[in-house]
């Protein structure tokens, strides 16, 4: 194990769906009626698995190419959007320990940032349903970005709102597209995968602390020790 040093703060930058929040279960229920509105019935949480980490704009252009869909992009983003939102403000749980860290880090005065390849307006809309707006500072929606993960750039947009540097900042994250995303950008990863995997898995296994049982096994204090530290040079 490398040596490791006491260091200045770092920052650090959340994935929101399926890391902060549990909310692929509503992202899934609003993606089968989308469908089945458009003609496709029988979405299953098996196919949704495969979309996340996958941003809303590029899951919906991956829809309309696979389905057949005819409404333009942006209407399907907007009604993807719409469904979306009346049920994540309706009920949005955060999961416990994830809230733990995040207020041990606020009160430590860590930088934090949201970087979610959701919408803006649902990342706003989950973060002000939840109280999580009151503790992390900047949002960055995919959107905003040329490219969604797993390229780096929506993370790297988060690194320079919070004025830090990539390799001072540090990655939460659950889906493989987030964790390639982070380590392209340069900077340290937390792997808390939805759905477990193995210790020894190709992707995950390359994050620097990797809790393979997802929200099961992820732990709050260990999480904040591992993100105070960082390795001797």
């Amino acid at each position: 194990m490398a040596n490791v040093t006491e260091a200045a703060l770092p920052a650090v930058v959340l994935d929101l769906d399926g890391t902060l929040v549990d909310s692929e279960p509503n992202y899934f229920e609003a993606g089968r009626a989308l469908l089945e509105e458009h003609g496709v019935p029988g979405f299953t949480w098996a196919d949704h698995e495969r979309y996340i980490g996958v941003s809303t704009h590029e899951t919906l252009a991956d829809w309309r190419r696979r389905y057949g869909l005819s409404a333009a992009l942006d209407t399907l983003v907007a009604e993807l959007d719409d469904r979306y939102l009346a049920l994540a403000r309706a009920h949005t749980p955060v999961f416990e320990q994830m809230t733990l860290l995040v207020e041990r880090l606020h009160r430590a005065g860590v930088p934090m940032a949201v970087a979610s390849g959701s919408s803006g307006s649902a990342i706003t809309a989950v973060l002000a349903a939840t109280g999580l707006d009151d503790l992390v500072g900047p949002a960055v929606s995919a959107e905003e970005v040329p490219r969604g993960k797993p390229a780096p750039d929506v993370f790297l947009e988060a690194a320079r709102r919070l004025g830090a540097a990539p390799v001072d900042c540090v990655v939460i994250e659950d889906a493989e597209p987030g964790v390639a995303a982070a380590l392209a950008a340069r900077m340290r990863c937390v792997a808390v995968p939805s759905v477990p995997v193995a210790p020894d898995d190709p992707v995950f296994s390359a994050a620097g602390l990797l809790f393979p049982e997802g929200q099961a096994s992820f732990r709050a204090a260990e999480t904040y020790d591992w993100i105070m530290r960082v390795p001797a040079v």
